[in-house]
Parts: structure tokens; C-alpha cells; sequence
């Protein structure tokens, strides 16, 4: 293997973006995707070509597919977007991979750490973009956060608190509610209070967890504590209610409350020790995909491989993390 990055061969200076799956996430990815400078969404492909055509007029796609193959052998497309479910990540990520497309795969990047660990290795091996679609990390309010911690605004971080609950109309044929393809909230939004307590706090020393099910056997609600030698971090994920959705670091002098919904463009609140508040906002102006979408195009226009951001090393302490809570409360999905 080559020790430098295998330059990508663009087309133009337009990235040309292929999405798999026609979701809701691939709508929501589509229209931010339209905001991006020198970009476009130049095919779409569906197990239901009628469903491609329809995303593909509405967001002006090029080429629509009733498959997912035909996409990925286009020459024209640079970069693929995975937006299928959890279940799929790997096959589909090692299908554009083994054709050497760029892949932003949406989390969780698989289902487990061994299908994870055989992702990298073959983006590695084929010396191809990867990246796991951990959107929050490259949103302004959450960089601004991550900073704040990292120079100790507040001193050291004692306790968070972080949580992500809704309450969908239960419907077993949903994707949600469907273990076999992994839904059930820990995977689904349980990864974001997970996500929030790695990304300042760093992997816990021990993990407490408990659950409650569906009929279906997906989770409905997971509770979560991480123990750290001087730090503690509750969590909560739930499709039981409507939670506040908020990340709370209380610090030794004072608290960073990113406001709800705090996985998406949000507004944070300083609050020094002597009760005194700051509120904090941010000009997002989309829904917020285009930040993590700006920094692809840019890893792919320097011939980069992997992200210095959202590293491998991020995404495998990520579902290694979920492993260990699922083994916690007895959740198998296979």
C-alpha cells in the first residue's frame, strides 16, 4: 500500500453525489446537499425505481435507479451518501468501496464493532474515503462546545446529563421499531447522548444500563450512566416520551447547556457560578448536513482517505461503546 493518500480523480470541480436509499434521511441530506457550493446530487437509486424518480425530481437529480449497483457503476459519481438501514451499512459501504466510491455512511457506521473494524480495513485496503455520517461534530454549537470543554471554561466537567426522547406511533412494519434491521432507540438516537459523553469525556471506566422492549424485541428506552474517575454521565434514550433533548455538562465553576435538540443546530447556555446566564446562538440557516458535507468534498478534494475530525478511532470507540451497553441489557439483534 501506497504510505501517501491515493489521489481522487474528480470529474470537475462539481462533486458529483450519488445517495442509496430514499428516505426520510436522504431527504433531509438531499436539501442540504442543494446549499453546497460546487456540489450536486447527481443520482439516486432505490429498491423501487418509481420512489427514485419521485426523490430525483424533487431534488434534480440526474440519474434515478431501481438498484443500488447501477448507481455505484456510474463513472460520473464521486461520493456516495448510505441511507439505508442500520443492518445495510456494511454490504452497501463495501458494494462503493470495492468500485472505489467515496462513502459517507449514516450512523451507527454498522452494527457492531467486527463489521466496523471490516469497513476500515477495506477502505484502507482499497485506499478509498470513508466516513461515518456523525453529523453533530462539525455543527457550529457543538464545536463551540467541544472547545469550551477542551479549555476548561468552566474548569473540569463533574456530571452530564444528556438525553434523546420521542414518542413514535408504534407500527411494527416501521424500520423503527424492527430489531432485525437494528432499530430500537439505543441505535437509532441513544447514539447522540453516547456520542455526547465520548466526544468531551472520553471512553467511561465502567457502564451501568438498563431497558425496556417492544413486543418486537428493539429497545423502547434505554438508561444509561458512564462512570469516570472524577466525572459521571447519565443518559437516556427513549421512544416512550417527549424528552427535552438537551446536553448538560455541569462544570467545577459553572454549566454548558446545549439546548434542545441538541444533536441538530441548537443554542447554548453559559451559567457561571454565581447564577449569571449567557445565551449563546448560531446563523444555521439549513438543516445542518452541509457542514459535515463541506468537509467531505474537502477530504475528497485532497486526496484524503480518512477524516481528521470524525476519525476511525472515533467511530470504532463509538459502536464498541453500543456494544458494551447492548451486552448491559441483553439487546441481540442477530
Amino acid at each position: 500500500m501506497s504510505l501517501h493518500p491515493k489521489t481522487t480523480i474528480l470529474k470537475s470541480t462539481v462533486i458529483n453525489w450519488g445517495i442509496i436509499g430514499a428516505g426520510k434521511i436522504a431527504t433531509k441530506f438531499a436539501s442540504d446537499l442543494a446549499a453546497v457550493s460546487n456540489t450536486q446530487l447527481y443520482g439516486i437509486a432505490s429498491r423501487n425505481l418509481e420512489k427514485a424518480k419521485t426523490f430525483g425530481q424533487d431534488f434534480k437529480a440526474t440519474m434515478a435507479y431501481g438498484n443500488y449497483k447501477d448507481l455505484v457503476l456510474d463513472p460520473n459519481i464521486d461520493a456516495i451518501y448510505i441511507a439505508t438501514p442500520h443492518s445495510f451499512h456494511k454490504e452497501h459501504t463495501a458494494l462503493c468501496l470495492n468500485h472505489n466510491k467515496a462513502v459517507l455512511c449514516e450512523k451507527p457506521f454498522a452494527m457492531n464493532l467486527d463489521e466496523v473494524e471490516d469497513m476500515i480495513q477495506l477502505s484502507k485496503q482499497k485506499e478509498t474515503l470513508l466516513m461515518e455520517a456523525m453529523w453533530t461534530i462539525f455543527l457550529p454549537h457543538y464545536r463551540y462546545v467541544l472547545d469550551l470543554i477542551k479549555n476548561k471554561h468552566f474548569g473540569n466537567i463533574i456530571k452530564l446529563e444528556a438525553d434523546f426522547g420521542f414518542h413514535p406511533t408504534y407500527d411494527e412494519t416501521s424500520r423503527v421499531f424492527d430489531k432485525s434491521v437494528g432499530g430500537g432507540s439505543l441505535l437509532d438516537i441513544g447514539i447522540y447522548p453516547v456520542f455526547a459523553a465520548l466526544s468531551t469525556l472520553g471512553a467511561p471506566e465502567t457502564i451501568n444500563a438498563s431497558a425496556k422492549f417492544f413486543d418486537t424485541g428493539a429497545d423502547s428506552e434505554c438508561n444509561i450512566t458512564f462512570h469516570y474517575k472524577n466525572a459521571t454521565a447519565i443518559l437516556k434514550s427513549t421512544f416512550l416520551e417527549e424528552t427535552h433533548t438537551q446536553a448538560i455538562f455541569h462544570c467545577e465553576e459553572g454549566t454548558i447547556k446545549i439546548n434542545g435538540r441538541f444533536h441538530e443546530p441548537s443554542s447554548v447556555t453559559l451559567t457561571d457560578s454565581e447564577g449569571h446566564s449567557v445565551l449563546k446562538e448560531f446563523d444555521t440557516k439549513t438543516i445542518g448536513y452541509g457542514y459535515e458535507i463541506e468537509h467531505f468534498n474537502a477530504l475528497l478534494r485532497a486526496g484524503k482517505t480518512e477524516s481528521n475530525i470524525m476519525t476511525f478511532n472515533k467511530s470504532k470507540q463509538l459502536i464498541a461503546t453500543l456494544d458494551s451497553i447492548r451486552r448491559k441489557i441483553d439487546l441481540q439483534y442477530q
